[in-house]
């Protein structure tokens, strides 16, 4: 990580604030649903502020209410930068493939970048795996999310050879909205159980090192030791961070670098950032995500 972050500070200097303002006006940054408005500001107001100081612009954030308003704010020019789920990249790709490229990545403390899809229940409801949830309410966040509807919509059908439709074998397949929303749900006991991400690393109890069930144990919205995970899909690649490909050159390289500097620069910020504890950064292609994009043409 260190020598990728070396060769992106060699080969280029810090934009000043003179310079971008002769690029763009504003710069907008896209937020992905998955919690509330207000949780998806706080958690990415330290990134804004610092791409604000660098760009020398006024740098916005924008919280849609679902993934597809971040998806066609790309798609359509209104939004510039989102850390999308794999999945609704493949989405804006096959939407318009000149539209977004992707340019970093989290990596994980073991340096790889997957997740996983995790299913959930409380374990008061004595549901310990998929057999259990024959005829209950299992939960989803958003259509267009990967490991919130895309991924187990493939892997699980093949599980319990039967269909995700309300009735087929589980009692109802439902939306709620995102990653929190789910993930309250359950605790509440809403849901019989539900789906989210993590990185599968670290302790179940700590709500594993990152991912939503970290960020809502950090937030108190859950004490783990009442949840049991139930389902874990195959590995996943994690979703990339996007840039417009209009946007000027200079602005796409200040952005990678601020990106990939971030937890060096600031741990804190890194941390609320990337959802808990991860090694960093690093660069990500389109290749990365060819096999998600086959997935999303076959639900299509």
């Amino acid at each position: 990580m260190k020598h990728m972050l070396a060769a992106v500070l060699a080969t280029t200097a810090l934009v000043t604030p003179a310079l971008a303002e002769d690029s763009i006006s504003e710069f907008r940054i896209g937020i992905l649903g998955g919690e509330n408005a207000q949780d998806r500001m706080t958690s990415n107001e330290c990134y804004r502020a610092k791409a604000e100081e660098l760009l020398g612009v006024p740098v916005k954030l924008f919280t849609p209410a679902d993934y597809d308003g971040v998806i066609q704010g790309l798609v359509g020019g209104s939004i510039d930068m989102a850390w999308l789920g794999a999945s609704a990249y493949a989405k804006a790709w096959l939407t318009d493939p000149e539209a977004i490229e992707p340019i970093m990545v989290k990596t994980n403390v073991d340096k790889s970048y997957g997740y996983y899809s995790v299913g959930f229940a409380r374990k008061d409801r004595n549901i310990a795996s998929l057999e259990d949830m024959q005829g209950k309410v299992f939960a989803f966040g958003d259509p267009n999310s990967t490991s919130g509807y895309l991924i187990p919509s493939i892997e699980i059908p093949q599980e319990i050879s039967a269909s995700m439709e309300s009735g087929d074998y589980f009692g109802e397949v439902k939306f709620v909205g995102g990653h929190e929303q789910t993930i309250v749900a359950v605790a509440n006991g809403d849901v019989d159980a539900g789906v989210t991400w993590a990185d599968g690393m670290g302790e179940w109890e700590d709500g594993y090192n990152s991912g939503a069930l970290r960020k809502a144990s950090d937030a108190g919205l859950v004490d783990m030791n009442e949840l049991v995970e139930i389902w874990k899909s195959k590995p996943i690649p994690e979703g990339p961070i996007v840039l417009r490909k209009d946007l000027p050159e200079r602005v796409k390289i200040d952005i990678t670098t601020l990106t990939a500097s971030l937890p060096y620069m600031d741990a804190d910020c890194a941390y609320s950032f990337m959802a808990g504890e991860a090694l960093g950064f690093q660069p990500i292609n389109h290749d990365a995500y060819i096999s998600i994009i086959e997935a999303r043409k076959s639900k299509m």
